[in-house]
């Protein structure tokens, strides 16, 4: 058996489970996992773990994490993202200022509700399930803590992000709230991981080349248990 953690780069449109099946037919083992998921949508570092390592999961788990992203101002989905149901569209009359101000206000420790549309648990059964089924569900908070949320640059509707945050933290959800302190909705629109506790996108393997090499060759990318 195949023991060590190994940094994926996860394509855009693959979930998180996609990218562990995929390394298990890669490596030929069933014992193999992840910490940290992404969204089908997001792309970025994944850190999958094999063997042994899976016993590390609430380890990378709490782990704090670097994100690059962008917004679309004037739009509101259900998902909070842009594979959702349109639910309205709006002209954003908020100035730079304005779109600085309502990110600085989000930083911090705060109270943040899981997305309707989103993979946690209630009792037992994933919200998004329940959600789908018209099921009314009273949504936990649970504390979470953004260290830096930053607008790098403004194209017109879109705003172009950094984000510095702890673990289940949900970028849609914050992307939701710059919106509405705008007064004029957003959307998360791409999402980039680029670091999980001292583990960066830079290192990581993507799927072309994961997919061209051997288990032996694998294993020599493994950083050890």
């Amino acid at each position: 058996m195949i023991d060590g953690i190994l940094l994926f780069n996860k394509p855009i449109l693959w979930t998180s489970h996609d990218a562990v099946d995929f390394v298990r037919r890669r490596v030929g083992q069933r014992q193999v996992g992840h910490a940290g998921t992404l969204d089908p949508l997001a792309t970025g570092l994944l850190v999958i773990l094999l063997g042994g390592a899976t016993k590390r999961f609430k380890e990378f788990e709490k782990l704090d994490k670097d994100y690059e992203g962008t917004l679309t101002l004037g739009l509101a989905t259900d998902t909070l993202d842009l594979e959702g149901r349109i639910l309205s569209t709006d002209e954003c009359a908020a100035s730079a200022a304005d779109v600085r101000k309502a990110f600085a206000g989000l930083t911090g420790e705060q109270a943040q509700a899981a997305p309707l549309y989103s993979a946690v648990r209630v009792k037992g059964r994933k919200l998004y399930d329940l959600t789908r089924s018209g099921v009314a569900v009273n949504r936990l908070l649970r504390q979470i803590t953004v260290t830096s949320f930053e607008p790098l640059r403004i194209d017109g509707p879109d705003v172009h992000f950094v984000l510095t945050c702890s673990k289940g933290t949900y970028v849609r959800s914050l992307c939701d709230e710059v919106g509405r302190r705008l007064g004029c909705g957003a959307v998360l629109s791409s999402l980039v991981r680029r670091r999980i506790g001292g583990d960066h996108l830079k290192d990581a393997l993507d799927e072309p080349r994961l997919g061209r090499m051997t288990p032996a060759q694998i294993r020599e990318h493994l950083q050890r248990v």
